[in-house]
């Protein structure tokens, strides 16, 4: 474990640029990684924390098939809402690139010659699956399986999303094309490996052994799951028309496999930026001073633990990650978040919708943040996160302050006098604060650090509420000064501790206070474990505003309406429609005599739970006719209601009831009976329907 790094970098996954980002996204890498590029940027470090738009591979050239654009087209779309939506976030990247940029492609180009100049690939010609129609090598998305590992019908050729297992499309059973539907057959074509398998012993040593002690349990884990299974030579190119140019003579359509150039462009990223900043890139990645560190979900971590490793080992002057603190899947309402099926909280569509509230989500998706296991996020608990903690406990405290200050002081922060124990203490508290939190940043622990700041705040709201100023003032001037004094000093900390969560608020508190003034010293995470005084006596703060507003029901259901919407969509995608059935002449559809008829009557039938026994008016007659809609309706619902009845249906004895007729259904995608009645309400019954 590094001590003292000279400086750091710090990676974000790419995300894909075949849609927006989700909260599963946000929960899993880019908030974390933020609260720690903040954190050291508090404490002065020279930080580097570098993304961008991973803009190749198969997904996104089915996106542009289906959307009848070019890929091209594509990523420009997603590129910009998911930049746009980052910077509106606060997610505070020192460079968002894209990897669709000329710098991105020089830098993985020379990446790979460097190897393929040095003989660090395998060059291979073996029998890949092939679409005749589509006249294609179905690489990765392009084909659709039965998992060897797990049994999933439908994974995908490069990796099975149910069980994480990463293969190769040959390895898949009863494969199909993604593309046209088709079985393919087998064509050689020459594709160059990375030999993994030659590195096997280095990364168990690396990985298992040397980083047992500061790497989570599940990334080691997985890693050592995987090298126990042994490894494999990892394909780096692919036969496509959407990438990077495979630079080698004779490899015309091919392309870098995009996970071979995507973890190249962290490197490229910060080419970029130092180019921006007239900086020179190199210690940010060769500087054994250097600690690297990769946030990402578990679902990448094969990539950034095993082949990006093995990548930057086989190319030589390039240092290796001090850790990659994957983190679980977050779910969404107790199901898993689903892009496919818009089971999902988009990013750009909550910042719409919650104007101004960014810290709200941010500070939900770090209390809940899935960093051992799997977890979840509710509307619900999104509601009381903000209601009862943020607006009740940190506003709460902060709102207090400013508004007996400005009421007892006009604004101005009183001198104290002399410190009880208590207030000693709090003032010794305060100094605590800073390594609590940043002690648990360091082990990306981000729940157990955003604790750590509530309960900096809950004490003072404790404090205010065992000395009560709001007393003293009646009684003891000079005392309620001391009072309001250390209160102040607590949310001068709080200004400073709070800015890797909650970035907005720290904004509008430090305007509050006024701190940021020529008049007043700027400070610094470290300098308070040790300054005595935080906000000098004399200075003068500002009025109060809400830090935090209540979210009340109305918002949080529309929210609930909008998902339950989604998931009715869902099922009635899912739905299957019934073939047609056999063809019948027109003479046999004149037979059925089908009328409109009113449900006079309902009882249910006893010891049965679907059947009712209906007394309905047809025009000819009013007949009896047992029907299984009990489960759908209740007697009440049913009366008065508007029927189609297929009258010469030959009378049936249903539990020793004759039933003279069949009243028409159909039925919804979550399983309930609707009727089939006339659109007008004044069809007289014994209509004819034809």
């Amino acid at each position: 474990m590094m001590k003292n790094p000279k400086r750091y970098t710090i990676t974000a996954a790419l995300p894909y640029t075949n849609g927006p980002v989700h909260i599963g996204h946000l929960a899993g890498v880019y908030v974390p990684a933020d609260i720690y590029a903040r954190y050291l940027r508090a404490k002065e470090k020279d930080v580097l924390y570098v993304c961008g738009s991973d803009e190749h591979g198969v997904p996104i050239t089915l996106r542009a098939k289906k959307e009848g654009i070019t890929p091209q087209q594509v990523v420009d779309k997603y590129h910009e809402i998911i930049k746009k939506s980052f910077q509106e976030f606060g997610i505070s990247f020192d460079n968002y690139s894209r990897t669709s940029a000329e710098i991105h492609h020089k830098t993985a180009t020379e990446f790979f010659k460097k190897l393929y100049e040095e003989g660090k690939f395998i060059e291979e010609t073996n029998a890949q699956l092939y679409d005749a129609d589509a006249k294609q090598f179905l690489a990765d998305r392009f084909v659709v399986g039965t998992c060897p590992k797990c049994g999933n019908e439908e994974s995908y050729g490069d990796q099975c999303e149910k069980c994480g297992t990463s293969h190769n499309a040959t390895d898949l059973i009863n494969p199909k094309s993604a593309i046209t539907g088709n079985v393919p057959s087998l064509k050689e074509t020459k594709h160059w490996y990375l030999p993994l398998d030659q590195y096997e012993s280095w990364l168990r040593e690396w990985i298992v052994v040397e980083h047992e002690k500061d790497w989570k349990t599940n990334v080691r884990g997985q890693v050592k799951s995987w090298l126990d299974d042994g490894l494999r030579p990892r394909a780096v190119t692919r036969d496509l028309d959407w990438g990077i140019p495979v630079p080698v003579k004779g490899a015309d359509g091919k392309v870098l496999y995009v996970w071979f150039d995507a973890p190249i462009g962290y490197i490229s990223a910060t080419k970029e930026w130092a180019a921006q900043k007239n900086k020179d890139w190199e210690p940010y990645w060769k500087d054994k001073e250097t600690k690297l560190v990769h946030f990402i979900g578990k679902d990448n971590i094969v990539f950034h633990c095993i082949i990006f490793p093995a990548m930057l080992k086989a190319e030589g002057t390039y240092i290796l990650p001090e850790n990659v603190p994957a983190n679980e899947f977050l779910n969404l309402e107790n199901n898993k978040i689903s892009t496919s099926r818009n089971w999902a909280v988009w990013l750009h569509e909550y910042l719409e919708e919650f104007p101004n509230q960014q810290d709200v989500l941010r500070y939900t998706l770090t209390a809940n943040a899935p960093e051992t296991k799997d977890n979840n996020f509710t509307w619900k608990d999104f509601q009381a996160k903000n209601n009862n903690e943020l607006v009740a406990i940190f506003g709460n405290f902060i709102n207090r302050v400013v508004v007996l200050t400005n009421k007892y002081y006009d604004g101005i922060i009183p001198a104290p006098n002399e410190f009880t124990d208590v207030d000693l203490d709090v003032l010794e508290q305060i100094k605590k604060y800073p390594n609590r939190i940043g002690n648990s940043i360091e082990k990306y622990r981000f729940r157990e650090a955003l604790g750590e700041l509530m309960n900096l705040a809950r004490l003072g709201n404790k404090y205010l509420a065992d000395e009560e100023p709001w007393k003293t003032i009646k009684v003891d001037e000079e005392r309620t000064k001391t009072i309001m004094y250390i209160a102040l000093q607590i949310a001068r900390a709080l200004s400073v501790l709070a800015e890797p969560f909650i970035p907005f608020t720290v904004k509008k508190l430090k305007a509050i206070l006024n701190v940021e003034t020529s008049e007043i010293e700027n400070l610094k995470w470290n300098t308070i474990l040790s300054k005595e005084e935080l906000i000098p006596p004399n200075h003068k703060i500002g009025q109060a505003t809400l830090l935090f507003s209540k979210i009340d029901d109305a918002e949080i259901q529309k929210q609930l309406d909008k998902l339950e919407a989604t998931k009715i969509a869902n099922e009635q995608a899912k739905k299957e429609i019934e073939p047609q059935k056999e063809i019948i002449d027109f003479e046999d559809f004149t037979k059925l005599d089908m009328r409109v008829g009113t449900i006079l009557e309902a009882e249910k039938i006893a010891k049965t739970k679907k059947l009712l026994k209906l007394k309905v008016d047809v025009g000819i007659d009013v007949r009896t006719i047992v029907s299984g809609i009990a489960e759908s309706f209740s007697i009440e619902e049913v009366i008065d209601q508007k029927v189609t009845v297929l009258t010469n249906l030959a009378p049936r004895k249903i539990r020793g009831v004759e039933s003279n007729g069949m009243i028409l259904m159909t039925e919804t995608t979550k399983g309930k009976l609707s009727f089939i009645e006339p659109e007008k309400k004044n069809i007289k019954n014994g209509e004819e329907i034809s």
